[in-house]
């Protein structure tokens, strides 16, 4: 069993597609953005090994952003991150990696955290910016309001919206940026 979706970008052309499969000690999470940025045409693929606490293991993204090739191996261990075997030492007590190029990536935390309704969190994470090939931290509050919503703030980007997240699957609605077209988002695995 896996769980699927397919989003499309509402602030310029693009999409983004992503599986989440249970493996032997986590799950894998596989995906493929497609988009037009500043630089032009991109293309990600892209990756996530999770821990079955949900908490990240490694990621890699694959492609390229206008005429720049990216190719980055992302690994998380017991001495912190690296990006292509280069410490990143602002990030060292993050334990999940979001990337900025697609909503899937939101997933982890709302799984490890199993929030109640009304509870409130901070979850900062290591964020990797699309064309950038080093981990920063981004502060993370996800507000819990009813079954199916989170207010989500990501203060130093500056982005506050309430996501509709079904059964603590893929986000459905990611407003000024992604909205969910198919696949089965809100499933249990």
């Amino acid at each position: 069993m896996s769980l699927l979706a397919i989003w499309r970008r509402t602030d310029e052309p693009g999409h983004d597609v992503v599986q989440l499969k249970q493996a032997d000690l986590g799950w894998h999470l596989n995906g493929a953005a497609v988009y037009l940025s500043d630089a032009g045409p991109a293309r990600l693929d892209y990756t996530v090994q999770l821990a079955e606490d949900w908490t990240t293991k490694s990621g890699s993204v694959r492609g390229f952003i206008g005429s720049q090739s990216v190719d980055l191996t992302i690994i998380r261990n017991e001495t912190g991150w690296t990006v292509n075997g280069q410490r990143q030492p602002a990030v060292q007590s993050m334990v999940d990696l979001d990337y900025s190029f697609t909503p899937a990536t939101n997933l982890q935390q709302i799984r490890r955290m199993n929030l109640k309704v009304g509870d409130k969190a901070d979850f900062p994470v290591a964020w990797l910016v699309a064309g950038v090939s080093s981990l920063v931290v981004l502060p993370q509050t996800y507000h819990r309001v009813s079954e199916t919503e989170y207010i989500y703030e990501a203060p130093t980007v500056p982005y506050r919206a309430t996501l509709l997240i079904p059964e603590a699957g893929f986000a459905q609605d990611y407003p000024d940026g992604w909205v969910f077209e198919t696949g089965n988002a809100g499933g249990a695995l």
